[in-house]
């Protein structure tokens, strides 16, 4: 089903040859660049260390240049003359002298840049290229290969070459005829279409290919090769949501720790099947999807504008404007090509709220990374080391969000080995529109018109592989499935859009989306679903000659966003993208008689599709799944082998442990590298404090001039993961805690899911999934928080080269946003005055299962290996509580004791403000007989740490009623935290001491 690499040749584009220059700094001025890569080289072999390193930037140009050009580029352009040196053509080489350059056909933006700067400073079209040059001095040829390969390059996007490359021309595509291939498909048995299915990347399964077959048997002829494809793209787990949709029979084992749910009674869409089977016709409708719809018939409908149907849900912020919000995962491309996997990650999370109604205005990123421990036990072959992954996934999502102009202000990082395989990488973003574009479809007759960016090969097959498991061989198979981006091509784009929405005779399109996973295919098709629709790809603007209209249409090439506009409308739109320098071109035109998608090329008919079989053909059958409570505490991961204890150690010791455990400790190394203040509408940003504690959430300013603000935060609590219900709860208790703890009103609140899971191809972690997905049901109905939008990605496994399978934990990121009445009553987490009190408000319980505390080490005995459950009537109160005390002023400051629990979450606040604490432990509000360490150290949801001015106690009380609440402390202006249990002192810590152990814990 591909087309041969060979496609792509080495062959003079111009009678004219290739110049290159070299910038590197000045020796003065030195090379944070060079700085990095010698710590990091200090964890390779002795052999591998260069005694020093010397960058250059290389660029390459081809075009008609006078004898002066390249001296104005080099010094006008290329180089800053105070601090770096130009050299024309090569400087001397030695031994270890290697270079790094995009292979051919992969997006490279910075000569993108150039080559536009050239044309403006010149008037020349020229063609560019550019690489790195190191000079690693002290390593021979052999060693300067390897350590490319280690630090320096990617081999799926990146060629290493051992000397300074100066081609004679540059790599180009061919012109090729036109080929309407056809599959051999209807003849095949079940086997063979199995294989066709892997072999072609189609990833679809026996039934889906044999529904295939089915329906080409009956139109009398073949399918196409576009024709397939298409259907691999619309079927894929990604676009199609296969499992969540499912019907499916579920039962228990013996030994479930949380709530049984097989008991169908008061559940709609579930049937009792006897046996002990619950059959859940399609489980998203019947979960997430249910508790949303149940919650806006009960009235929150005036809240939730649009749920479940666009690129992003959408809620109401004001009387005049909307915001909307969409978290995807990129984890495939992400684990074989981390920097542009992230990249196209929150590229493609931008475009989603681009592409959401009638285009919303970015206006805040998110990310959370699921990552291996810095040193895990193994590192599989085929896999980059996690420390790699996650130091490129941090670089593009840094890179794309804030060229763009958009503040990256929440996020977080979850480490377990479970994780080297397959990295799980989510990206999000927010934004705001007004509430009159929050429709939009497209209409017979609209013009099919595409902006952005051009088609290339990159990202082809992105859709179906994301279905597949990853083993150690997939870095060479599905190069082609990653993606470099330009975010300077998306930002011009989402200019033009913009502009072209607010044109003051109305709106110029009648809908838009975005070019995401498939491409035009996903486009197109979900756009004219209802409609039909005629394309001709070879309008399509392309990177390089040589692609096939089956290239065409499904490559997910970045930077592309598609607009259904008026034909009257298509001149006003050109002259729009002119003016901001967009390409753009007409692709074809919605609605034709049979709804069917005909596809064209130079005049060929290359594919034709009926509308309904492409959306609606999609087998459904009944699917088994079975919770197993062991499997499910063999999948949940363990204790942490790099931070267990040799011996016992105090609360101080612990407490010191914790904050360093890579899961709380700082991540300032990732955070100071984002533009959290870009836009200028943060309000709660990532650190806080005189001394710049972690922030719970963020609060940001969607609209200038309104004193409303928005809360940004998420929940994460795969630490419970050997029972997916009750991790879920946690998770959606978690992000309304961290709301509220800003601000957040819980009655405006929306979330979202994002199911990460290994392959639910096994029945297993498919029961594992619906136990989770029914806890979002209930944590929704609860909270009355409902879904407006998420995602699933569920086949998060790898295959290492000895038959071992590593699956990820199950992991369900839950998002979410909510109105702050009041940007004043924004709340942060960083103690303020001496003389207030510390209130604990929320029960602590002896459970200590899947906390931080045994995860490094701690000693079972001081409480139960038992989960921590939350109660799904006092929780969503205690919301409701805290944010009242927060929205009348009645806080000083308010923390969530979530990861590591009283203690760690004592320290922080501790430290982000500077001064002192003095707690008594046997104060604490308790159920059971919880241990001195159980109270210091256990993860109980639904509680919150308020810091109160003591005169207004009893304000405090009032509203808290018969909640559970006690004062466990006073603040001092001390510079030491003290930790009693009634009247004997259990620990002496100093701030500061705790403060660097938070902070100088993971070193990058």
């Amino acid at each position: 089903m591909n087309e041969p690499e060979s496609a792509v040749v080495t062959a003079p584009t111009h009678q004219h040859r290739v110049h290159r220059i070299e910038i590197r700094s000045r020796p003065e001025v030195g090379d944070p660049r060079v700085d990095s890569l010698l710590r990091a080289a200090a964890d390779l072999s002795p052999r591998l260390q260069p005694k020093s390193i010397a960058r250059a930037q290389v660029y390459l140009f081809a075009g008609a240049f006078e004898e002066d050009h390249l001296e104005q580029l080099a010094s006008h352009l290329l180089a800053d003359p105070r601090t770096q040196l130009a050299t024309h053509g090569s400087a001397a080489v030695t031994p270890g002298t290697v270079e790094v350059h995009p292979l051919p056909g992969v997006t490279d933006p910075a000569a993108q840049s150039v080559q536009s700067a050239v044309h403006a400073m010149l008037g020349l079209h020229v063609e560019v290229r550019t690489g790195e040059r190191f000079d690693l001095e002290g390593l021979d040829a052999e060693a300067g290969i390897m350590f490319a390969e280690q630090l320096l390059a990617n081999p799926v996007v990146q060629a290493i070459h051992p000397e300074p490359f100066h081609p004679d021309a540059f790599p180009a595509g061919h012109e090729r005829p036109v080929d309407v291939r056809e599959i051999p498909l209807c003849g095949l048995g079940d086997a063979e279409l199995e294989v066709l299915s892997r072999e072609a990347h189609l990833f679809l399964s026996l039934d889906e290919m044999k529904a295939i077959q089915a329906h080409y048997q009956a139109l009398g002829r073949e399918p196409r090769e576009i024709e397939l494809e298409t259907l691999a793209q619309t079927w894929s787990e990604h676009c199609v949501h296969k499992t969540l949709k499912a019907t499916i029979d579920y039962r228990e084992l013996p030994g479930v720790e949380g709530p049984s749910l097989t008991d169908a009674a008061g559940r709609a869409g579930h049937e009792d099947a006897g046996d002990g089977v619950v059959r859940i016709n399609n489980l998203l409708k019947c979960t997430v999807a249910q508790a949303t719809h149940q919650l806006m018939a009960e009235g929150m409908d005036e809240f939730c504008l649009s749920v479940f149907v666009d690129n992003a849900g959408i809620v109401a912020f004001d009387d005049d404007n909307a915001v909307c919000m969409k978290v995807e995962t990129h984890n495939h491309p992400s684990a074989i090509e981390p920097y542009g996997g992230a990249a196209t990650g929150i590229g493609g999370c931008i475009r989603d709220i681009m592409g959401t109604g009638l285009a919303a205005k970015p206006i805040a990123a998110t990310d959370v990374f699921c990552v291996a421990t810095p040193h895990p036990a193994e590192v599989p072959t085929g896999c980059l080391h996690p420390r790699r992954v996650l130091s490129e996934v941090v670089g593009g999502v840094r890179d794309y969000g804030n060229r763009m102009g958009i503040p990256t202000l929440d996020g977080g990082v979850w480490f377990d080995d479970a994780y080297v395989g397959n990295p799980l990488v989510y990206c999000g973003c927010v934004g705001v529109m007004p509430r009159w574009a929050i429709d939009g479809s497209a209409r017979p007759g609209d013009r099919i018109i595409a902006l952005g960016g051009r088609t290339g090969r990159d990202g082809i097959h992105g859709a179906t592989f994301s279905s597949a498991e990853l083993t150690d061989t997939h870095a060479d198979e599905f190069s082609h499935a990653v993606q470099i981006g330009n975010p300077i091509t998306e930002k011009t784009t989402l200019d033009a859009i913009l502009v072209a929405r607010d044109e003051p005779g109305g709106c110029l399109y009648s809908a838009i989306t975005d070019c995401g996973a498939g491409g035009f295919s996903s486009a197109v098709g979900e756009m004219g679903e209802e409609l039909g629709a005629e394309v001709h790809l070879d309008a399509a603007p392309l990177k390089y000659v040589g692609l096939s209209p089956t290239e065409i249409w499904i490559s997910e090439a970045q930077e592309r966003m598609v607009l259904a506009v008026p034909a009257e409308n298509v001149e006003r739109i050109a002259a729009i993208c002119g003016d901001h320098g967009v390409e753009w071109c007409d692709l074809g035109s919605f609605g034709t008689p049979d709804r069917e998608l005909v596809l064209y090329y130079d005049g060929t008919e290359v594919g034709r599709l009926s509308m309904g079989f492409m959306h609606d053909g999609v087998p459904m059958p009944v699917r088994e799944a079975i919770w197993d409570p062991e499997w499910g505490l063999e999948q949940a991961g363990g204790q942490d082998p790099a931070t267990s204890l040799d011996a016992p150690v105090g609360i101080d010791g612990m407490t010191t442990r914790l904050l360093s455990h890579p899961n709380l400790a700082s991540k300032a190394w990732i955070v100071r590298q984002y533009d959290h203040e870009v836009q200028g509408g943060s309000v709660v940003k990532p650190f806080v404090g005189p001394n710049a504690g972690p922030s719970d959430a963020a609060v940001i300013r969607p609209v200038v001039g309104s004193t409303q603000a928005l809360a940004i935060g998420n929940g994460l609590a795969t630490g419970l993961a050997r029972d997916p219900y009750l991790m879920g709860l946690a998770a959606i208790d978690e992000c309304v805690r961290n709301i509220v703890c800003v601000g957040g009103d819980p009655a405006r609140m929306a979330i979202l899911d994002n199911f990460c899971w290994p392959s639910c191809n096994d029945p297993r972690n498919l029961g594992s999934l619906v136990r989770a997905a029914e806890a979002c049901l209930d944590g929704g109905l609860a909270y009355r928080t409902p879904f407006v939008s998420g995602k699933d990605s569920l086949s998060n496994q790898f295959s290492t080269e000895d038959g071992r399978t590593i699956r990820v934990p199950p992991t369900l990121l839950i998002s979410g946003m909510a109105i702050v009445p009041d940007e004043a009553r924004a709340m942060t987490m960083d103690i303020k005055a001496a003389g207030s009190v510390l209130l604990m408000v929320g029960t602590t319980s002896d459970r200590l299962g899947g906390s931080h505390y045994l995860r490094v080490g701690g000693d079972v005995a001081n409480g139960r290996d038992v989960l921590p459950e939350l109660d799904l009537e006092a929780g969503p109160g205690i919301a409701r509580q805290i944010h009242e005390l927060v929205r009348t002023g009645l806080v000083r400051a308010a923390h969530d004791p979530s990861e590591g629990g009283l203690l760690p979450a004592v320290a922080e606040m501790a430290f982000a403000g500077g001064l002192g604490m003095d707690l008594d432990l046997s104060k604490l509000p308790v159920c059971g007989n919880a241990s001195v360490e159980a109270r210091a150290f256990a993860e109980d949801p639904a509680r919150y740490l308020l810091e109160i001015d003591p005169a207004r106690l009893d304000e405090v009380r009032t509203i808290l009623g018969d909640t559970p609440h006690a004062v466990i402390g006073t603040v001092d202006a001390g510079s030491e935290v003290v930790v009693r249990d009634g009247s004997t002192e259990l620990a002496r810590m100093q701030i500061e001491d705790l403060r660097r152990e938070w902070q100088e814990a993971i070193e990058q």
